[in-house]
């Protein structure tokens, strides 16, 4: 049965992004996958993260830069522009940062995201 959902919810968070998610845990009580709306201000940066999720970006406006880091080495770094995609699969450990201009992105996460099955880095 279809399910209209009116709005989202925002997901408080540091740093001054703002996540509203549509589809997920939160909004929706469903563990099957989630869909959120970001906006990440110039400059910001998350911890490194091993997700137990795929992860899908779709980027509206700006950049999201994606590392990967794999065995050993320095990090992969993948820059996903305007009109571009990037697939990260569970259990790759990953960081992503935006550079000089505010960034808008939807992230899909199968199954859905939470902050238990991130596996984000300690800060500080």
């Amino acid at each position: 049965m279809a399910h209209l959902i009116a709005a989202p919810t925002r997901i408080p968070v540091p740093g001054g992004k703002t996540i509203d998610e549509y589809v997920g845990r939160v909004n929706t009580q469903t563990s099957k996958l989630s869909v959120a709306h970001m906006i990440a201000p110039p400059g910001w940066t998350e911890p490194a993260q091993v997700p137990a999720f795929d992860e899908i970006t779709v980027v509206l406006r700006g950049m999201v830069r994606v590392e990967v880091f794999g065995a050993s080495g320095p990090p992969e770094v993948i820059d996903v522009r305007a009109g571009q995609a990037v697939l990260t699969k569970a259990g790759e450990r990953v960081r992503y940062s935006t550079d000089i201009e505010e960034t808008e992105y939807f992230a899909v996460c199968l199954p859905a995201f939470s902050s238990e099955t991130a596996h984000r880095d300690e800060e500080g």
